[in-house]
């Protein structure tokens, strides 16, 4: 008997071994949970296979998620987006410098008709003017700031006073090592002086001030502490030269503001004119800052402290700023606001004889302003 198999026995043998590999793959790519029919060759999956490659129509949703992580449901919160200051300009050419430009002016009114408990007619006004331009690109931060201040008064049956005047200029040059520290090699250059004579109220015959008389310049090398969002703003500096200029002969000649005074003879005719410039070299400590508070209430805090080495080092000038805008709107903003400034340079209170002779040049002592206005603010 033959037990050979015959040919048609080979050719099913042969087709059974070629098609049990791709039922395999079929079987063993198939997700748990899905049943496909073999005998009747019908797939009842959403699954289309291509070789060895699955695709799939639908996505599993993950079942197992990190806490705090949401892959199919994100939330987008603008709860801590703030608006945009100006409209985006998508044709803007990119640049590192900002800029700050302000306009402001202050007014108070007082007026009185059959007031029994008596009172004067009065109005205040006072303007102002702010202009930054800043640079800031990688190591390197320029910030120029240039700010002055005009105010004037007038009362029933007395003539126009002054009620502030200010012109101040500041320039800081920056140069960081890394720009991950707040950090900076600095320089720096202020100047301050006024715009109008200044008097002794109700005595107008003899100004006490004048334009550069005084004027201050400051000039050194130190280092800043600029935070990233340039609110807080700390300059040391152990090598600073400060400049006094009195460029009013008058002035200079009684020796206002610590410049040398001139020298007189008997009957009291200029022998030496005064000198008109009095140069210190000493330690500066600035610090600028400002903040937000409340809700449209900003504080803004400005202080100079300054010593001289060669004359009397620890006898500290200070010149100190400290004010709060309340903005209303856009435009209306009330301020108040104070300044203090002690300068020993600066005396009050002098004596002279009926010659017109000084006996006592007097003593210095602390200057106290005190502001509060409303006014409009424009922004460009």
């Amino acid at each position: 008997m033959n037990n050979s198999p015959t040919v048609p026995q080979l050719f099913i043998l042969f087709f059974s071994l070629c098609i049990s590999p791709i039922f395999g793959q079929n079987q063993d790519s198939l997700p748990p949970g899905r049943e496909m029919e073999i005998d009747t060759m019908v797939m009842v999956i959403d699954t289309t296979v291509v070789d060895t490659v699955v695709i799939r129509k639908t996505q599993e949703k993950i079942k197992f998620i990190p806490r705090s992580v949401d892959l199919m449901n994100p939330v987008i919160s603008f709860k801590r987006t703030n608006a945009l200051d100006e409209k985006p300009n998508r044709f803007r050419v990119p640049s590192f410098w900002t800029k700050v430009n302000k306009l402001g002016a202050n007014f108070s009114e007082v007026a009185f008709v059959n007031w029994n408990a008596g009172g004067n007619n009065s109005i205040s006004a006072l303007g102002n003017a702010r202009f930054e331009r800043n640079y800031k690109f990688r190591y390197i931060q320029w910030d120029n700031y240039m700010e002055m201040r005009y105010g004037l008064n007038i009362q029933d049956e007395q003539k126009l006073r002054k009620t502030d005047d200010a012109i101040r200029f500041s320039s800081t040059f920056g140069l960081q090592r890394d720009t991950i520290s707040n950090w900076y090699y600095s320089a720096k250059a202020n100047f301050n002086t006024q715009f109008s004579n200044g008097y002794k109220y109700p005595d107008r015959s003899s100004p006490i001030s004048r334009f550069m008389a005084p004027g201050y310049s400051f000039l050194g090398a130190g280092t800043s502490y600029i935070t990233k969002d340039q609110k807080f703003n700390l300059y040391i500096s152990p090598i600073t030269q400060k400049a006094t200029f009195v460029l009013d002969e008058e002035l200079a000649n009684k020796g206002a503001f610590g410049v040398k005074k001139a020298v007189l003879d008997e009957d009291g005719n200029v022998i030496e004119e005064g000198e008109k410039i009095f140069l210190e070299f000493g330690f500066l400590v600035t610090n600028q800052y400002e903040k937000e508070i409340y809700k449209n209430m900003i504080l803004k805090h400005r202080l100079t402290l300054y010593t001289d080495y060669l004359q009397k080092f620890g006898n500290i000038d200070v010149d100190w700023e400290l004010n709060f805008d309340l903005k209303v709107n856009k435009y209306v903003v009330t301020t108040i606001g104070t300044h203090i400034i002690y300068d020993d340079d600066i005396l009050f209170d002098e004596q002279t004889d009926a010659s017109g002779t000084i006996v006592d040049a007097g003593i210095p002592r602390i200057q106290f302003k005190q502001l509060l206005g409303v006014g409009v603010s424009y922004a460009f």
